[in-house]
Parts: C-alpha cells; structure tokens; sequence
C-alpha cells in the first residue's frame, strides 16, 4: 500500500469536475450503475472505480449498495465514500463505512482512514463518533491526533482538546504547525471570556515560538484570527509585520481583524496593499466580504463600487456570501435601491442572510412598511426566520414607531422557535419607549425570563433621555452602573437628563463621578469619502490643519440660522463654562465638520455621504436640516442606529430618533 496523503492536503482535493458538468458521460455513468448488480463478475478494479465516480457525483444510496457486495475496497474507495458522505451530511452512510473499516483485515487499522473517519464525524457533528474512532485507533500518528484536535476544536470542546494536546507531549507524540493551529482555536473555544482565552492564547504563541512553529504560516494566520477575535489588534500586527511569508489567507486574517476591531480605514488601505504588493496574489471570497464590511461600516461608496467592479471581473458573483456582503454594502452606504435590486438578481439562490440584509435596510432607513412586507414575503418563501431577522425587523418597527406590529411580532417569535434574547427585548423596549409607553417597557423589563442586560437598561436610558423621565433615569442607571462600570455614557446620559430636568446638583455628581474613576465618553467620529478617498474628523478635532476653516464655514452658517430663530442645543456640553464657549464646543462636532468638509470638497449636486459612530445630537441634527436647504445638496448621514437623509430642510426620520 502507497504512503498515505497527508489529510490536511487531501481534504481539500476533488478529482471530479460537478455532474453538471459532465453531460457527455452522464449516459456512460447511468449505464454502469444499473448494471452493477448484475455484475457478480466484473473486476474489482472496476467496481472501486464506479463506487468512486459514483461519490463525486452524489449517487450516494447506489455506492453504498455496491460497498456491500465490494469483496475489496480500496483506501481510495474508502476515502471517496467518507468525502461524500461528510459534503452531504449523510450521517448513515458515514456510520456504514465505519462498520465496513472494522470488518475489513486490510484497513481497519490504516491512520489515514481513521483520519478521514474523525474528519467526517467532525463535520457530521457526530463528537461521540469521532472519539470512538480515535479511542480504538490501534496506530495514532500525528495526522490522526492533528483530527481529533480539530474535531474538538470546531465543536467548542476547547478544554478537552487542550487536554488531548497534552496528552501529545506526554506521550511523546511530535506535533506540528497543525496541532498549534488547533491548539489556538480550542484556547478561544475552551474559555467563557476574553482574560483567560487571552492569556491562553498567548502561552500557546510562546510555545509554538520555542519549538520553532512561531513563524510558521498557518500558525502565524491563526494567532491572527485568535488576536482579532480576542480584539487584540496591536499583537495580530506585529504576527502580521513578522510573518516571513504571507498567502492569501494571511492577508484576509489581517483585514478582518480590522474590519472587526473598528479600524475600517484600516482594513481598506491593508487591502489595497496586498493587491499593489504582489500580481498573483489573489484575494478570495473572505477578503473580498471583509473589505466590502469595511466600506459599509465607513460609507466609503467609491472603494465599494471599484470592489464591485473587481467581483464582477473575478467571478465572485456566483457566491451568494459575497452577493449578501455587496448588497449589505450598498444599503449601508445609503443606496438602497441598489440593495434591492442585488437582492431581486440573487433570485432563488437568497438564504436567510439576503432577507435580513433587506429587511435590516428598510429599516435602518426609515420604510418600516417596507420591512414588515419583506418579512411577510421571506414567510411565505418558506424562508424560517433566524435571531437576527426578528432583531431587524422589530428594529424596523422601532424606528417607524409601529407599536403594535412590534408587539405582534414579539410574541409571534414562539411560533417560529425562536426564544427571545435579551437583544429582543432591548428592541421592545426601544420600541415601547420611543413612543413614550415608558410604563410599558419598565413593566415588560420587569417580567422578563432572563437577567437584563446592558443593552436593555441603555433602550430605557435613551428612551428617558427623550422624554425626560428622571424616575425611570435613575432605575435604569441603578443597574447600568453595576453592569458597565466603565461606561461614561451611561453617566454622561444621565447627566442630560438632570440638565434637562434643572437638576444642576445632580449633575455636578455625576461629573466628579466622571473625574474620579477618570471615565472618558466614546470621542465622536464620523467619516466621509471624497473622491474615493476617506477622511476622519474627531469631536474639535485640532489634528486636522482645515478644522478652523471648517468651522468657521459652519459658523456662518449658525449666524443666518440665528437669524431666523434658531437657538444652539447646548444641553450635551456638561462643562461648567459660558453659553458662547459651549456654542464653540458644538462647531467642533465631527458631523458638523464632515459636512463641511462635503461641501467644500465635492462637486455641487452631488450627494454628501457621511458615517457617525455614536447617535446624532439634536444640535448637529437641526444644522444639518438648514445647511440642505440653504445649500440644496443632499446630506445622508448615518449614525450608529439610523439613516437620516436631509433634503430641502426636511429629514427622513421626520424628528423621530
């Protein structure tokens, strides 16, 4: 018998082209199969072969019948029919191989089918399979422990992993840059929260360092992609910056940890880089949905144009994952028309993912309607609603201010075995208290089946805020201040309803409160793209040589508003100084700059596009109101819950954010 393959390599090798693709022996192919039963004489060469072209063409029920009449299969025949049986999630065929290996003399003790037995149980979600088979394995090598690593690691038995890598050094066992690469997923996967998945994480870095793995490229990729979900940027760049060679899979590791750590600009520029840095490197299907996140999360409409461009020419459009990033793209960035029609093109290839994407950008943009029908439709498509539709769609609901629908919805989730979550439950109470039914969205806090989140106190803090009920202020800080310590915007919020409510003492507290635990409040950003170019403006961001031009484009624009009534919303600036210094602060909010900067730098006519990274102030809102009417450009901005789209002095939420 030949040296077996290794499985790492193998795994990812399919002799035969699709059976679509085959027209011409399909005829051949059928004739073989209904002649097979008959063909007590036929050389077992041949009837390997069949059982083998059979897999690569999904007649999986005729190859597993001709397996039982196989008087000796081959170690590929085997590998075929485990291969096929883990692409089609067929979990019997899978468990009547096994039984076959177990009677077979010749391989029932071969590493490399026990290989691709755990391999199949793995991706069968059969964990007690797979355990068996590595258990009774008469011969471990370290292709067969590399598989039990990775079966554990991908069904989160972190810690039952990390304790089978143990056993490795124990026994003696050499491991390799695969058993490190498992061994960093099972240290993410074995641990409840960030510290010990971090220092985790870290010990197994230093160990592949002393055994010389540190470097190598599929470990140094995988310490990435730990670092990034840990939300460890600075250590996945120096991996990144270290790494001798990098593969296309490394590149990608590196974008996403920015366009997942809220480094966008990041994640884009890193992406230009790999394309300028070497002709045959060609990004894949992940780098190209990681990039076109990037461009959603900062508007940055031309970079995802030229992607689109860039899909079209590579063929990426035959990938639904990279059709449902482009259209999520185009929503985000305020086209949603160009959404909508990506959706209706992906036709009856759309999963759950598509009609989420649709359903979250009709109502991020404020066509509530809109939402619930595409919801209606997605149900009638036979399409079952996941988490995440019943979060967008009661979104939707909140932002149009369509209480009972929301209701309705809400308790319908039952119906579709959907638990609520404590997500959920932010919704309803953003959607109860938006409207002002705060008694409503304490009472329903209060029966919750779960603990309350921060996410649920901080909708019944914001919904306070905009009705000014300090009661409810109070409660919902009560908890919040438990739950997120650190977060200043919970007390900087509080501090505005006190404001509001001429509670100047209270205020005060909050501020030493502030001072004393040196709590800072989020810096606000927004970013916009001018000529396929981003920029980023922070609050009185002093950084940027125009700032003061900016700003003072935006004071005359305050003059001529003054002169028609309007009155600066200083209720955000907490400090203890003048009314006029207070006015001063306002001119140097980043959305206030960005549009400056819009209508400075772009062409008369064409729309301005800008993202935010918190909620849009009622100052910044009512400016921008004016600055569309007197200009007659249209401004879209999206803040971190809504699209506002000002035209003619008017806003799409119609003031109801």
């Amino acid at each position: 018998m030949s040296a077996p393959a290794s499985p790492h390599t193998s795994l990812l090798h399919f002799p035969h082209r699709p059976f679509g693709s085959r027209r011409p022996k399909l005829t051949r192919l059928r004739c073989l199969a209904s002649l097979a039963p008959a063909s007590s004489g036929a050389s077992p060469a041949n009837d390997n072969h069949l059982i083998q072209t059979l897999c690569a063409h999904g007649r999986l029920a005729r190859a597993a019948a001709l397996l039982q009449g196989l008087p000796a299969p081959t170690q590929r025949t085997y590998e075929s029919l485990l291969l096929a049986a883990a692409r089609a999630g067929d979990a019997a065929l899978a468990a009547a191989v096994h039984r076959r290996l177990e009677a077979d003399p010749v391989f029932r003790s071969d590493p490399f089918l026990s290989t691709r037995l755990i391999d199949a149980y793995a991706a069968l979600s059969a964990l007690p399979a797979a355990r068996q088979v590595f258990d009774e394995a008469p011969e471990k090598n370290i292709f067969v422990w590399n598989a039990m690593l990775k079966a554990l690691a991908l069904a989160d038995h972190g810690e039952e992993a990390l304790a089978r890598l143990a056993d490795m050094g124990r026994l003696g066992v050499p491991v390799d840059s695969y058993s490190y690469a498992h061994g960093l997923k099972a240290c993410i996967a074995g641990s409840a929260s960030h510290a010990p998945a971090s220092a985790r994480v870290r010990e197994m870095h230093a160990h592949a360092i002393r055994r010389g793995y540190g470097l190598h490229t599929h470990v140094a990729t995988t310490l990435i992609d730990c670092y990034a979900k840990l939300g460890i940027v600075t250590y996945a760049e120096r991996v990144f910056a270290w790494m001798p060679e990098r593969n296309v899979v490394s590149w990608s590791a590196m974008i996403g940890c920015y366009a997942k750590n809220e480094r966008p600009g990041d994640a884009i520029e890193l992406f230009q880089e790999m394309i300028a840095s070497d002709a045959d490197l060609v990004p894949n299907s992940i780098t190209i949905v990681s990039v076109l996140h990037a461009c959603a999360v900062v508007n940055a409409l031309g970079q995802g144009k030229v992607l689109h461009a860039y899909i079209l020419r590579r063929g990426f459009d035959s990938l639904v994952s990279v059709l449902n990033a482009l259209m999520a793209m185009y929503i985000k960035c305020g086209c949603l028309q160009i959404g909508r029609y990506i959706f209706d093109w992906i036709g009856r290839r759309r999963d759950v993912v598509s009609w989420n994407s649709l359903i979250s950008g009709y109502g991020m943009h404020g066509f509530g309607r809109e939402s619930l029908q595409v919801f209606e439709e997605m149900i009638k498509e036979g399409i079952s609603p996941s988490i995440i539709t019943f979060v967008s769609v009661l979104g939707a609901c909140s932002h149009a201010g369509f209480v009972e629908e929301g209701k309705k919805l809400f308790e319908s989730m039952v119906e579709y075995n959907v638990t609520p979550r404590a997500e959920h439950y932010a919704c309803m109470v953003d959607l109860l208290g938006r409207a002002g039914r705060l008694d409503e969205a304490v009472e329903l806090i209060q029966s919750m089946r779960i603990g309350p989140s921060p996410q649920v106190w901080g909708s019944l803090l914001g919904a306070c805020r905009i009705h000014g009920h300090v009661e409810y202020a109070e409660m919902a800080c009560s908890h919040l201040f438990d739950l997120e310590p650190r977060n200043a915007g919970n007390y900087i919020l509080l501090a505005d309803i006190y404001a509001q409510a001429k509670l100047q003492n209270q205020v005060d507290v909050l501020k030493e409160l502030l001072e004393e635990h040196a709590l800072e409040k989020v810096p606000g950003c927004s970013w916009i793209e001018v000529k396929k170019k981003l920029y980023s403006f922070g609050s009185v961001d002093d950084k940027n040589p125009q700032v003061e031009e900016l700003q003072a484009l935006i004071g005359e624009f305050v003059t001529q508003m003054k002169n028609e009534g309007y009155v600066p919303d200083t209720r955000t600036v907490l400090y203890d100084i003048e009314e006029e210094e207070k006015e001063r602060i306002l001119l140097g909010h980043s959305e206030k700059l960005a549009v400056a900067f819009g209508l400075i730098n772009t062409s008369r006519g064409e729309p301005i596009r800008i993202t935010k990274n918190l909620r849009l102030c009622e100052d910044c809102h009512s400016v921008t109101k004016f600055i569309s009417k007197f200009t007659e450009r249209e401004i879209i901005v999206r803040d971190v819950n809504r699209f506002h789209h000002f035209r003619d002095g008017v806003c799409s939420c119609r003031d109801y954010w």
